[in-house]
């Protein structure tokens, strides 16, 4: 799930143009061969013209193709070939969160945005161009077989992932409720390939869940759904009626969601005005910062521990980040993922889209989150060994910086 923007008049019409150009140089490149050396002639959004570009290279290519190539899985279409050709344009900025969505891949980007579908239970990302675990959802069967935020994916069954884009390795996770996929993983500090069998199940996305230990107040959230500011707010009553002061927001494993989301829960804490998170356009419109809208129904008497760690990611990143920097809450656990860029949902045909990052996020103190993401105050890894057996290291680190506040 990502949040998507307003004001993207600039961004819509460079693609019009882009698209608009496309199109001509396909129907000048397929049928009058003899001119293919013509360049097509682009406007930046001010209306000066940019750079031409040369579209030969590209129909010299298409033709080739039309030409000579002999498929082993039957004819490609013409627009097969359109898509591809975008997907291209796609990955040509070097962004794993750009990706065009022709009309498959499409169609399972909003099997996710309803929050319940067949699959395995993991948010997956591209890191450092590797195919990367950002976190399993909590109480799914890729948490149940052992997916841990961090691993990355090498083999999806026999298929090595290099060069896969997220929605390519989804294809292939996905498939049939009951059914297993074969993952072989590499996991920092185990000089060995682990493969993983998980039983495909129907995914129902957690939200959040609360619970007292060691007389500290916990609230364990796990996505920022449209319906989690409110589940949120009834959390904060259960915490306030329970005459506690010391509260730990665990946000560990949890990929994010909607920034609005985030927004709205930083603001029970912080007064009306002060930054939650701002936006950098970079060159494409000014910088934009957002608010907290003052809720702010907590005293100085109030205690608060964020757990975080490498599955803590966007929305998560946004709350923790605002909270830590302005002083409100001590960051415990471990780095977090750093997905801090925003993505636009743009309609390209009625069944294909382009999701294109079109501003990146900055705390209160204008740290991109992108790049370094967030740094916990009190650092502890998870003692795997231990959790397993069912005791939480890091929980126990926060409830004892909490208890110390």
């Amino acid at each position: 799930m990502k949040t998507f923007l307003k004001n993207s008049l600039p961004i819509i019409l460079a693609i019009i143009l882009i698209g608009g150009s496309f199109v001509l140089g396909f129907s000048f490149g397929k049928n009058q061969k003899t001119d293919i050396e013509k360049i097509t002639t682009l406007k930046n959004k001010e209306g000066n013209i940019i750079n031409p570009i040369d579209f030969a290279p590209f129909w010299t290519a298409w033709n080739i193709l039309n030409e000579k190539y002999v498929s082993p899985n039957g004819e490609i279409t013409d627009q097969e070939k359109v898509w591809g050709a975008i997907k291209g344009l796609a990955n040509s900025v070097d962004d794993p969160y750009t990706i065009f969505l022709p009309p498959s891949d499409a169609e399972i980007f909003n099997a996710d945005i309803k929050g319940n579908f067949g699959g395995v239970g993991m948010e997956i990302g591209i890191r450092d161009h590797i195919l990367t675990v950002i976190a399993p959802l909590k109480d799914t069967p890729a948490e149940k077989a052992g997916i841990r935020a961090g691993d990355k994916i090498v083999k999806i069954e026999d298929q090595l992932t290099t060069d896969f884009t997220t929605t390519e390795a989804v294809k292939l996770i996905r498939g049939k409720i009951g059914t297993p996929v074969n993952l072989t993983v590499s996991r920092e500090e185990v000089v060995e390939l682990i493969p993983i069998t998980i039983i495909r199940g129907n995914i129902q996305i957690p939200t959040i869940k609360t619970e007292i230990k060691d007389d500290v107040f916990v609230i364990s959230l796990y996505s920022f759904s449209a319906i989690s500011p409110g589940l949120f707010r009834d959390a904060l009553r259960e915490f306030v009626e329970s005459n506690n002061n010391k509260l730990i927001l665990d946000l560990r494993g949890n990929p994010g969601g909607y920034m609005e989301a985030a927004i709205d829960m930083a603001s029970w804490f912080l007064p009306a005005g002060k930054v939650v998170v701002s936006e950098n356009f970079g060159k494409n419109a000014d910088g934009r910062s957002h608010r907290s809208r003052g809720y702010n129904v907590f005293n100085d008497n109030l205690k608060l521990v964020i757990l975080i760690d490498a599955g803590s990611a966007s929305a998560s990143e946004i709350l923790a980040g605002a909270l830590s920097e302005h002083k409100i809450a001590t960051l415990v656990g471990s780095k977090t993922y750093g997905k801090g860029s925003v993505q636009e949902l743009i309609n390209i045909t009625d069944d294909t889209s382009l999701k294109v990052t079109v501003a990146r996020w900055l705390t209160p103190e204008g740290n991109s989150i992108s790049k370094d993401g967030l740094t916990p105050t009190v650092e502890i890894k998870l003692d795997v060994d231990k959790f397993e057996n069912g005791s939480d290291s890091q929980l126990e680190k926060a409830i004892e910086v909490v208890k110390g506040l």
